[in-house]
């Protein structure tokens, strides 16, 4: 099993269905203590006309977010079927480019260009250490033009405020590997990117971590 398999098996037909209404709804704002409107806040920030979106999930912030244009340009990447047609279909008045790749290994997009990246709950889905995650931003670099934006959010294990029921859930969620990121803290975030930009930032919501790259 690839690496970026083993972070995409969990996000089956079932768990989309629920998840805007019990992931979004109520684990974000009850258990990481983040409601939903930081991640569209930070779409609104940040998406351009021209947008990648790795792990789209069901397209939520997609479909909600304020693009720079009426129509924009959209590509979705992502490992699993299922995930790909859910997030397209939300979004099918944009005419998606749907793209079936492993995070983990270089995109292949072709000649595409792109304004902004977003990795909305991405990077804790994704196996290994965080510094192995870092090939993720080295993957989206060549498609992002002088002065795109890279953004996301990820749940940490270290360095955030996490609530009073975040210890549990990430035990816990760790275990049935739906996510991976029990070694990940704010810290080795700060230097993966650190190692590779000169303009980001990080803030911090609850247990969750916003980050806002420009690029050179």
């Amino acid at each position: 099993m690839s690496d970026g398999r083993a972070g995409a098996d969990g996000y089956g037909g079932w768990v989309l269905t629920w998840y805007d209404l019990f992931v979004l709804g109520v684990v974000c704002p009850v258990v990481w203590r983040c409601p939903r409107r930081e991640m569209l806040a930070a779409y609104d920030r940040n998406v351009g006309a021209r947008h990648l979106d790795l792990g789209p999930g069901t397209g939520y912030f997609l479909a909600r977010c304020r693009y720079p244009v009426d129509v924009p340009e959209l590509a979705l990447v992502d490992l699993n079927d299922s995930v790909l047609t859910r997030s397209a279909r939300r979004v099918t008045r944009y005419s998606p480019t749907r793209f079936r790749r492993d995070v983990f290994e270089p995109l292949d997009l072709g000649e595409r260009r792109f304004d902004s990246v977003g990795m909305n709950f991405l990077l804790h889905c994704l196996p290994g250490g965080m510094a192995a995650k870092g090939r993720v931003f080295d993957h989206v670099l060549p498609y992002l033009e002088p002065g795109g934006r890279i953004f996301g959010s990820t749940v940490l294990a270290e360095g955030v405020r996490h609530g009073p029921l975040a210890a549990r859930a990430l035990e816990s969620l760790n275990s049935d590997g739906t996510m991976h990121n029990q070694d990940d803290s704010l810290d080795r975030l700060d230097k993966v990117l650190a190692a590779r930009f000169g303009d980001y930032r990080l803030r911090t919501r609850g247990s969750v971590c916003f980050f806002e790259v420009t690029v050179a």
